[in-house]
């Protein structure tokens, strides 16, 4: 059977960071919508979205943050890790077409209580359009 684990807590160290890219189609906005509930004409509605402050449609900040949760998940600190918290704060709006980059990178450690403090970063070309801190609960190796 092939380990679905990711980094176990002695595996991590401040400083070391994962990311994940993807770039937002219109379809990830239609289909995002669909599964939320949340059908917001600036997502969806081009006429409406050209009268915002935004001039175009855009995606939800929320997808962003599921963009942090894809990091977690599945690449540092991975499979086996609970993602307990995230503090988040949207810059800037992210537009159909945009690549999102979402990294996390370990500022804290705590053996103790097996918990992982991580920045999260989301940004489009070099500007942060999400920013914030997520806790993970991460486990120990086995003996």
């Amino acid at each position: 059977m092939q380990d679905l684990h990711g980094f176990y807590l002695e595996d991590l160290s401040v400083g070391q960071s994962a990311s994940y890219a993807k770039t937002i189609t219109d379809a990830d906005v239609v289909l995002f919508a669909g599964i939320t509930g949340d059908d917001n004409p600036v997502h969806l509605n081009a006429e409406y979205a050209a009268e915002t402050m935004f001039k175009q449609r855009i995606a939800h900040g929320m997808f962003s943050a599921g963009l942090i949760s894809a990091v977690l998940g599945t690449r540092m600190p991975g499979p086996g890790a609970i993602y307990i918290d995230q503090q988040l704060s949207f810059k800037a709006p992210v537009f159909i077409g945009d690549t999102v980059v979402a990294t996390a990178t370990v500022l804290e450690i705590n053996l103790e209580r097996r918990r992982v403090k991580l920045e999260t970063i989301c940004r489009v070309k070099d500007k942060v359009v999400a920013e914030g801190v997520a806790t993970n609960m991460v486990d120990r190796r086995p003996v």
